[in-house]
């Protein structure tokens, strides 16, 4: 039963970053979920902290979209595989717009309260973590 409600927040959460709707963030995600970011020093939290990253990409990427590829889920924690895709029409981190179209995958690990609300998400970093630890790329400070 959890498992399954679970999984259905994550379908509503892609609704909510397609769309940056706040009143839906407030309802998936607990106030105090805290979340590292490198678009922020300070941490981010609940619904509002979670749409301000995707206000950032948003300004950057204004058609950016995120499809929900698969799913697997257990106890309090769903992984999702996502496909994200837009165009640079913006600033990103100093680099001017490009107009060039993206598309990507990525992979998150949602947990959740007892509640049903989603209190962390952890992204899968791949290579970016061998980018990292060259120092060819920042981390956010978690």
């Amino acid at each position: 039963m959890k498992i399954e409600r679970n999984k259905q927040t994550m379908i509503r959460f892609k609704d909510c970053i397609n769309t940056n709707d706040l009143a839906l963030a407030e309802k998936l995600i607990a106030p105090e979920a805290e979340f590292a970011s490198l678009v922020s020093e300070a941490k981010l939290y609940g619904g509002a902290g979670y749409l301000s990253v995707v206000e950032f990409m948003r300004r950057s990427f204004s058609d950016i979209h995120w499809e929900i590829v698969d799913m697997a889920a257990e106890d309090d924690k769903v992984a999702v595989s996502w496909i994200c895709s837009g165009t640079h029409d913006g600033d990103f981190m100093g680099l001017a717009p490009t107009g060039k179209k993206f598309s990507f995958r990525c992979m998150n690990f949602y947990y959740f309260n007892d509640e049903g609300k989603i209190i962390n998400d952890v992204a899968a970093k791949g290579l970016i973590g061998l980018f990292e630890a060259l120092g060819l790329m920042k981390s956010p400070k978690i």
